[in-house]
């Protein structure tokens, strides 16, 4: 589990949240991402390697910061690939929730917002990723509460460097619905620069049935097997086929008193149980890059499809 990243102030109408960077423990690279080759050779050039070189980047004009925004089906690993980032930058990283910006005072969710980048300003090079950023920079004709426009301009604010510069800040959003993002959030300078993170491909998931498995009690497993099982599974999918077949088995040797283990079979007769979470994703994603990727968005998100739920039967909508 990652370590608290807020403490609250008690100031008695509510508090200024105080931002901790991840510990260095959790420092991961693309060496602990199985698969994604394509996305990381586009990160590496795009967002990467200003960080790594700068003079070279200076010479064309170009920076090392800015925003991107990650989205695809929830459980895909939107965060785990940002600390990747982080880690390949040699940056300080902040995992920041949604909850740790938005305040119900008023004017706190701003001192919130001021607060994180004045911190981040301090830390250089670091990393800001902000989870659930359609929660922030939701369209305007979707939003509830017409106080959030003053939280969303100071944001914005704040990322174009109104008020300090921002070289060497990189600023990460995730969503599970780009569609909702506010066109102001995607304007040059701001999160103009989008990848999608497809769900883990068969060399992928053979490694998270790896990470999963390998504390555990168990027989000699075939995980390429196990991967070739489970297409479409998101890694948060292949966490829930271990967990429930983890207390199944713990249900057993309570019952039994015998010592038992996790098998091939007790993973395979899971897999088959288990739906894909991220097919219902991708069914409401086909409206969208049916119909409203006129501009090229989705195009990364079009062509996966294509190339992948294209091949799947009639039946399932994805043709």
């Amino acid at each position: 589990m990652d370590e608290p990243l807020k403490n609250k102030v008690d100031e008695g109408d509510g508090g200024v949240t105080f931002f901790e960077p991840l510990s260095q423990k959790y420092k991961i690279t693309f060496d602990a991402i199985g698969g994604l080759e394509e996305l990381k050779k586009q990160a590496s050039l795009k967002i990467i390697q200003p960080f790594k070189n700068p003079e070279l980047f200076k010479k064309f004009k170009k920076s090392a910061g800015g925003g991107i925004l990650l989205y695809g089906a929830p459980g895909c690993g939107k965060s785990y690939f940002a600390r990747a980032i982080a880690g390949e930058c040699a940056a300080t990283f902040y995992n920041i929730g949604i909850d740790q910006i938005l305040d119900m005072y008023v004017g706190n969710s701003e001192k919130n917002i001021k607060a994180l980048f004045a911190t981040a300003r301090t830390h250089r090079p670091c990393v800001i990723f902000i989870d659930e950023i359609d929660a922030l920079g939701r369209k305007r004709e979707l939003l509830r509460h017409t106080n959030m426009t003053s939280t969303i301009n100071a944001f914005l604010a704040q990322m174009d460097g109104v008020e300090s510069d921002n070289e060497n800040i990189l600023i990460i959003g995730a969503t599970n619905a780009p569609w909702d993002v506010d066109s102001a959030f995607r304007r040059t300078g701001r999160f103009d620069r989008i990848f999608f993170i497809p769900p883990p491909d068969e060399k992928a998931r053979e490694a998270i049935f790896k990470l999963y498995l390998q504390e555990l009690p168990i027989e000699p497993l075939d995980y390429n097997a196990l991967a070739k099982m489970s297409v479409d599974f998101s890694g948060a999918d292949i966490k829930g086929v271990v967990d429930r077949v983890s207390e199944a088995i713990i249900e057993e040797i309570l019952e039994s008193g015998e010592e038992l283990t996790i098998n091939q079979d007790a993973l395979k007769e899971e897999i088959h149980r288990t739906k894909a979470t991220t097919l219902e994703w991708f069914s409401a994603a086909k409206n969208v890059v049916e119909y409203a990727n006129e501009n090229g968005i989705y195009d990364e998100l079009a062509l996966y499809m294509s190339e992948t739920l294209g091949k799947k039967p009639k039946k399932m909508g994805f043709v």
